[in-house]
C-alpha cells in the first residue's frame, strides 16, 4: 500500500572535521522557512580511519531540528542597535531559483554619538523591543536602523561554531571526548596541532608510523 508523508521531511547536511579551529559551516536560513518545523539539520563528525591519513571514517552524527537552529542563531547575535540580524527581503514574487531564504548579520559601526541615537530609536519600541522576530513589522523597525546609521556586512555570521545552540554544544564535547587509536579526539588535535616534536612522535608510533617508515596500519 502506497502513501504520503505531509509536511515532506527535509535534510540540511552539513560535515565536520573535529581537527579544523572550529565548525565552519554556516546556517542562515530564516525561521520562517521552518513554520512546518519539518527540516532537519544533520552534522557528521568525520575523520581519517587513521587520523591522519586513509578513507573518511564517520565518527559521530547530530541531528537537530532547523527551527531550533535558526532560533537559536538569532537569539544569540541579534542585539540591536549593536548587531542585527536581517530577514530577507519578500522574494515570493520571483521565481523558485531566484527566491532568497538566508538571512544576514550586521555589526554597528557608527559613533558613541550615533550609538546613543540609535539606542534611543530602540528603546522607543518598548519592552521586548529587542527580542527578535521574523515578522515584516518587527524589520521594518530593524531597518529603521539600518538605513539612518552605518552597519558592516558580518561576513563570520552563522558559523554553526557560534551559535550557541544546546544540541550542537552537547555534540562537539562528546565528539571530543571520543576516544579515536588510543586517545580522545581533543587529546589528538592539541598534540597534532602543538609544537611539540617528542610528542608528536609519541602520537605517530600510536598509529604506526615511525621514521623508518610506517607499519602494517597501511594496507
Amino acid at each position: 500500500m502506497k502513501g504520503s508523508i505531509s509536511p515532506v521531511p527535509g535534510f540540511e547536511i552539513k560535515a565536520w572535521f573535529p581537527m579544523a579551529t572550529e565548525i565552519t559551516a554556516r546556517f542562515k536560513d530564516s525561521q520562517t522557512h521552518f513554520v512546518r518545523d519539518n527540516t532537519y539539520v544533520t552534522m557528521l563528525a568525520w575523520l581519517p580511519e587513521h587520523m591522519i591519513y586513509g578513507k573518511p571514517k564517520i565518527i559521530g552524527v547530530c541531528v537537530a531540528s532547523g527551527k531550533s537552529v535558526a532560533a537559536a542563531r538569532d537569539a544569540h547575535y541579534h542585539n540591536p542597535p549593536d548587531y542585527l540580524v536581517l530577514e530577507p527581503e519578500d522574494t515570493r514574487a520571483r521565481t523558485r531559483n531566484l527566491q532568497q531564504t538566508n538571512t544576514n548579520g550586521y555589526k554597528f559601526q557608527g559613533t558613541a554619538k550615533q550609538l546613543r541615537q540609535a539606542e534611543k530609536l530602540v528603546k522607543s519600541w518598548g519592552k521586548g523591543g529587542t527580542f527578535y522576530k521574523p515578522t515584516p513589522e518587527y524589520q521594518a523597525k530593524l531597518r529603521q536602523l539600518f538605513a539612518r546609521f552605518p552597519y558592516r556586512l558580518d561576513t563570520n555570521y552563522a558559523k554553526m561554531d557560534r551559535i550557541q545552540h544546546a544540541g550542537i554544544e552537547v555534540f562537539k564535547e562528546r565528539i571530543g571526548k571520543k576516544e579515536f587509536h588510543g586517545m580522545s579526539v581533543s587529546e589528538w588535535t592539541r598534540i597534532l596541532t602543538s609544537t611539540d616534536d617528542t610528542a608528536i612522535r609519541k602520537a605517530a608510533k600510536m598509529l604506526g608510523i615511525t621514521d623508518s617508515g610506517t607499519s602494517a596500519l597501511v594496507h
